[in-house]
């Protein structure tokens, strides 16, 4: 079965970091790119970044760009979203999702319906 694990939330203050991580299984995770995705309160989910694990191409939301940074371990199956100098904002709760790579859907991948298995969620609170 696929199973996408998202983990590491929790309350930061404005301008410091989080680390998620988003463990993988039940598919070729090399194959495959991971999105980030949030859905704040009263929000609908939108995308934050993702990366192709073949060949580590990323793109983000022009809203995170410069704060998050989006790695992954092949050796793993895991993504990392590395979040800096978050903003009251940032609070969501923050989901991963995976879909299958192919270069030609690189301008794609920043929106939901792109992806076929999601992960529960995990909650970011940042305080100003």
């Amino acid at each position: 079965d696929v199973q996408l694990q998202a983990s590491g939330g929790g309350l930061v203050q404005a301008g410091g970091s989080l680390r998620l991580s988003c463990a993988a299984s039940g598919f070729t995770f090399v194959d495959h790119a991971i999105g980030w995705f949030r859905q704040a309160p009263g929000k609908e989910r939108e995308g934050v970044g993702y990366i192709s694990n073949k060949d580590g191409i990323t793109d983000y939301a022009d809203s995170v760009k410069g704060r998050f940074t989006i790695s992954s371990d092949n050796a793993k199956n895991t993504v990392i979203l590395q979040m800096n100098s978050l903003k009251p904002e940032d609070r969501a709760i923050y989901y991963c999702a995976a879909t299958i790579w192919y270069r030609w859907r690189a301008n794609t991948l920043l929106q939901l319906g792109e992806y076929n298995f999601w992960g529960q969620g995990t909650q970011v609170t940042v305080s100003s």
